[in-house]
């Protein structure tokens, strides 16, 4: 006697309350939770397996007709020998890789990016992963052609291999350890991510442990922070081969040193960061490595640049670049060290030469020094105590800085008078 099949009607799946498993037949089931809620199942055996469940959807998005066409289907995998559920599953990964094939890396990139950005400390952190990852805009809306993945930028998500990985990391590897290793990381959370979404399968090429670290050195210790400096003794004479540039690069550079300030603070600098009737520079927090307010007091040297920059005001940037709407590049002050004669040395090393010309031939305590360069020091509870930043002190610092580096006598120092504390 054959079984009976289709016992259910639409009248009575609409009806039914009570919580079970009802059947319609060859089998189909209608479940009902504790909570009223329905939902179609697919029951079925592979081989000498246990029984096995598949989903069909609940009620309210399949209806008994539908339900029991999916069934019908499912049945038809089952007699050829197919697990239904896996091949489903298997349809599924196939329509998002497929779906991913138009999908480029720098697309997702920067949609992963924003939907991370409340992680990041400040809006510095969240430039520098766009940045690297060459996401970044600029004021036109438009992608800036700037950063280390440019190759990956317009490669489709599947089509990224451990080849494409190499070939962004190799080139900076020795030279920019620390810089790479961020950038091999951030390639590595983006892949992750992209495969979590279905848009890419298989392993991670930018992984590090047991796989690039097969391909690449490891890291070269103590590289991080330590940028070759040049001699506070050849600082003067420097100074004097770099005034007589006439470069955007070289204004900055200069103003860069006699701030003692970074590389990008000064880049990125904004016109409505500066109080020049107080000669006064503020950077604002989001900018900062401490992630506060950082005012620096700006000596005459410092002013002139600045003045002389806004008599021919063209950007909202104090150094503009010659890209409409953008500042200069790292690669523009770089240029301007080596054009000045000082090419075995970093710009960001020039703070370094501040801190031992303080350090050597001044009398300035060193948390003056310290705070010139937007360094935290002490503890929480210290700090705590210490809210005032001593920009008239600092002051003092920076102009006994200028005078040295401006002073027509080479190998000068400072006499060694007491400083106030």
């Amino acid at each position: 006697m054959a079984r009976e099949t289709k016992r259910l009607t639409a009248r009575t799946v609409a009806t039914l309350t009570e919580p079970g498993r009802y059947a319609d037949g060859d089998g189909l089931y209608l479940l009902i939770g504790k909570g009223g809620a329905k939902r179609w199942a697919f029951h079925f055996r592979m081989g000498r397996s246990h029984r096995l469940e598949m989903g069909l959807g609940n009620l309210a998005a399949v209806s008994l007709a539908e339900a029991r066409e999916k069934a019908a289907d499912a049945r038809k995998q089952v007699a050829a020998g197919i697990n239904p559920i896996e091949a489903r599953q298997q349809a599924e990964r196939d329509t998002k890789l497929e779906r991913s094939r138009g999908v480029t890396f720098g697309s997702f990139a920067e949609e992963y990016v924003t939907s991370i950005r409340s992680q990041f400390r400040n809006a510095k952190h969240f430039a520098q992963w766009q940045m690297t990852l060459s996401i970044q805009r600029g004021e036109d809306g438009n992608l800036l052609d700037t950063g280390y993945c440019l190759s990956l930028r317009n490669k489709r998500l599947d089509q990224i291999d451990t080849p494409e990985v190499l070939a962004v990391l190799q080139p900076i590897w020795q030279a920019k350890n620390e810089t790479a290793s961020r950038v091999r990381g951030r390639i590595e959370r983006v892949l992750d991510a992209a495969k979590v979404k279905g848009l890419r399968s298989g392993e991670n090429p930018a992984r590090w442990r047991g796989h690039l670290d097969k391909l690449l050195s490891k890291r070269t210790k103590l590289q991080r922070g330590h940028h070759p400096a040049l001699p506070y003794a050849q600082a003067p004479d420097f100074m004097a081969k770099l005034s007589t540039a006439t470069g955007m690069g070289a204004k900055a550079l200069a103003f860069a040193i006699l701030t003692a300030s970074r590389t990008s603070e000064v880049r990125l600098a904004t016109w409505d960061e500066f109080f020049l009737d107080n000669g006064v520079w503020i950077v604002p927090a989001e900018r900062m490595k401490a992630a506060r307010d950082h005012r620096v007091p700006l000596t005459a040297a410092a002013l002139a640049i600045v003045k002389e920059l806004a008599e021919t005001r063209i950007s909202q940037y104090v150094f503009p670049g010659q890209k409409r709407g953008r500042p200069i590049s790292e690669g523009t002050m770089t240029k301007a060290m080596v054009t000045a004669g000082a090419g075995a040395f970093t710009v960001h090393g020039m703070r370094s030469t501040f801190r031992d010309w303080v350090e050597e031939q001044t009398s300035f305590p060193d948390r003056l020094a310290e705070a010139a360069l937007a360094h935290i020091v002490g503890d929480a509870t210290e700090q705590a105590y210490k809210r005032g930043d001593v920009l008239a002190k600092r002051r003092k610092v920076m102009e006994a800085w200028e005078r040295y580096l401006t002073s027509p006598a080479r190998n000068n120092v400072v006499p060694m008078t007491k400083a106030t504390a």
